[in-house]
């Protein structure tokens, strides 16, 4: 269970108060993330020494992502939420800079570690589910979990937007997309100076449970283990899929505009079940909220496989969206609901370091099954979605399994 907070007035203010913040931000800052995937790996093909590097800067996007997990939600702990993430807003602005330049001078490495540095604002976002919770009593936090994903509706309707307005609107392409980027990172220290979550208490090292139970304890708990399992999947496949998204839609003939409007879609998709996920995992349980997003990213992957016409590429990605949605934030609430209070900075550092790591592994993967296959860009695609089948075995495995298993009696 995470921090008891008395179920109050007060409390339930100053709850929805930072859910507002949260979502304030995901919808603003948080565009830069569907520009990022949507025009990185484009901008990648331009200057790439090689073809199969073309989506190496959206995956380096993920592993920036994955190291500033831990560090992040260390200093967070140390420092309260407020100046972690305008500090990740900081570092993404100094990282869409270096970007910037890097596509002015036609520099890929550079470009590429740009694209590095705004990964810690995706970290950032990943620790928003978690933030939303800290002051909520118990029974807001599924809602509270799932509410602020919906601030991502609104970044999916600004991001794709921003990304093809900005794509060619100077001579060298997509240099104004990540100009842009900087100003939305600037934005940070005006929203995140009216989030009100205290500072965490620092306990003294002999005060009783000031440690909580160590790293390998925490993954031997089977409802952790689990949920992390189900959370790394359901992120990484989605992210496997939506990476070479844009490159498979201009492959099979279609233009940008398409892409970044199947992407829209796709993020509507990811973020509009948000009103309502927190009071199915209520009503229902999260882990049968984690199999149904499972069972839809399957679906996905079917459709894909049937076809690259536009209204599949439509479908297959609105699928892949709302599959994640339950499946990512199903998990979250797993997670939320089986560390103990001062075990929180841990759990959150450890799961989102394992979940972006699996997401690095799979964009990294997802550009060398596209565009290194040795075939068109359909059979790459199709190669893409089927590397998704091991890994929803795994998952489905993990939940069934824990689903099973004898309850502990308390």
């Amino acid at each position: 269970m995470t921090a008891a907070v008395a179920d109050t007035p007060e409390n339930r203010r100053r709850a929805w108060s930072n859910l507002w913040v949260l979502t304030t931000a995901q919808a603003l800052i948080g565009a830069q993330m569907s520009m990022v995937f949507i025009t990185a790996g484009l901008a990648g093909a331009m200057i790439a020494p090689n073809p199969c590097f073309a989506t190496l800067p959206v995956s380096m996007t993920m592993l920036g992502s994955t190291i500033s997990a831990r560090l992040l939600s260390g200093f967070m702990a140390r420092h309260g939420r407020r100046l972690g993430f305008t500090l990740a807003c900081m570092v993404a602005a100094l990282g869409a800079g270096v970007a910037f330049a890097g596509l002015q001078k036609g520099s890929f490495v550079l470009f590429t570690l740009g694209c590095t540095l705004i990964g810690a604002y995706m970290s950032a976002q990943g620790f928003f589910r978690f933030a939303a919770a800290d002051v909520a009593p118990e029974a807001l936090q599924p809602r509270m979990i799932s509410l602020v994903q919906a601030g991502g509706l609104v970044s999916a309707l600004i991001g794709p937007q921003l990304a093809s307005i900005t794509a060619e609107a100077s001579a060298v392409p997509f240099a104004t997309t990540f100009a842009a980027i900087i100003v939305l990172n600037l934005l940070g220290p005006v929203i995140f100076s009216m989030l009100r979550i205290p500072v965490p208490e620092r306990r003294g090292a002999n005060a009783p449970g000031a440690g909580g139970r160590s790293t390998a304890e925490l993954l031997r708990t089977p409802e952790i283990a689990v949920a992390i399992i189900c959370a790394m999947v359901s992120y990484a496949l989605m992210n496997l899929v939506m990476t070479s998204t844009p490159l498979a839609i201009v492959g099979c003939g279609f233009g940008t505009s398409e892409a970044a409007n199947v992407t829209a879609a796709h993020i509507i998709a990811m973020f509009a079940p948000a009103f309502f996920t927190g009071s199915l995992i209520t009503r229902f349980g999260a882990e049968r909220v984690v199999a149904t997003g499972l069972v839809i990213l399957a679906a996905a992957g079917a459709v894909a496989l049937s076809g690259v016409s536009l209204d599949k590429f439509y479908l297959a990605l609105i699928l892949l969206g709302l599959g994640w949605n339950f499946g990512f934030i199903g998990a979250t609430a797993m997670v939320t609901a089986a560390h103990r209070p001062e075990e929180r900075g841990r759990v959150q550092g450890m799961n989102d370091t394992i979940v972006f790591g699996g997401v690095f592994l799979a964009s990294l993967s997802s550009g060398a099954l596209m565009g290194c296959s040795g075939g068109t860009a359909e059979q790459g695609w199709s190669a893409v979605n089927m590397a998704m089948v091991p890994f929803l075995i795994l998952a489905g495995g993990a939940l069934i399994w824990l689903t099973l298993r004898p309850r502990e009696i308390a």
